[in-house]
């Protein structure tokens, strides 16, 4: 791999950090208009509608005939219908900052899933860079804790977003094998767009409001973080996770999860007002490290002997 194949896959990870940084900023300011279910409803529908017309004006080429497509329905059980019911629950229960820092644990159960089904073996450097990254987080949460009491039940419900997210690292790198990075992305919008619309449409017949469906898209603020979080946070975002994935390692792919807990502090300060304190510097620098170390103490492929 040359280094400009080397340094892509980073630069999406970074990309998709800062996006989904900002996405629980957005999507906590939406769940003041909208429910939750209706929020994923328009949010897929916006993130399927983009594809189908780049599909249509044949800028990406998406064929499922005569494939098998048992591991991307396996997929999308875990992203995007589990994670989300469970991130956007959790975010509607603590803030945007608390968010970013339960979705940074993702690569500890990235790791260890890596290790059980992909074979893959961190070095013990990299080890010792993921436990930084994730004491990072830790000492921030129980910094903050210290300071303003948190949800927990919030937090126990983002956990397991954090669970189905690192079980989904697993499952696209896999499913890379034998499907592209646009072709996952574009079957886990029409997923989201089907259960999650499913259920938008049919809670709100049985309120007798299906007619007023679309009206939230009337305010500004809605429209615009419906938008960011279907086009941004789905299509973009994913296709550049699923184009990493295919290209590096889960555990090296996963510890970008953390770069999105300094985002989200950062993005809760500047955006929510929510406040700022010292330990979050000193919890970000720990992240930070754990990012870089990761990525520059990567996996060496195991000789004939099994020695790396």
């Amino acid at each position: 791999m040359d280094k400009k194949e080397e340094l892509l896959p980073i630069l999406a990870g970074v990309l998709v950090a800062v996006i989904f940084g900002f996405s629980f900023t957005f999507t906590k300011g939406a769940l003041e208009i909208l429910d939750p279910f209706h929020l994923l409803g328009l949010r897929f529908l916006f993130a399927s509608t983009l594809l189908w017309v780049l599909r249509l004006f044949n800028i990406i080429k998406i064929n499922f005939s005569g494939r098998r497509m048992k591991p991307l329905f396996f997929l999308t059980l875990f992203q995007p219908v589990l994670y989300f019911i469970c991130e956007v629950t959790g975010v509607d229960m603590t803030s945007a900052s608390e968010s970013g820092m339960m979705i940074s644990l993702i690569p500890v159960v990235a790791a260890i899933l890596g290790v059980i089904f992909l074979k893959e073996r961190p070095s013990t450097k990299q080890w010792i860079f993921i436990l930084l990254s994730v004491a990072g987080v830790i000492f921030i949460t129980v910094m903050r804790e210290s300071e303003v009491k948190g949800n927990f039940v919030g937090m126990l419900v983002l956990l397991g977003a954090v669970f189905s997210a690192g079980a989904f690292n697993i499952l696209s790198r896999k499913s890379s094998l034998y499907f592209n990075a646009i072709e996952i992305t574009f079957f886990m919008m029409m997923v989201g767009l089907v259960v999650f619309n499913g259920i938008a449409v049919t809670d709100h017949i049985i309120r007798g409001e299906i007619t007023a469906y679309f009206v939230p898209l009337l305010n500004p603020g809605a429209f615009l973080a419906v938008a960011y979080l279907g086009i941004l946070s789905s299509v973009i975002a994913f296709f550049m996770l699923n184009y990493m994935l295919s290209k590096i390692e889960a555990t090296k792919s996963a510890v970008f999860g953390n770069l999105v807990t300094v985002v989200s502090i950062i993005a809760g300060i500047l955006v929510l007002g929510e406040p700022f304190y010292w330990f979050h510097v000193v919890g970000a620098v720990l992240i930070l490290l754990g990012v870089w170390g990761t990525n520059y103490f990567g996996i060496k492929p195991a000789d004939s002997n099994g020695n790396r």
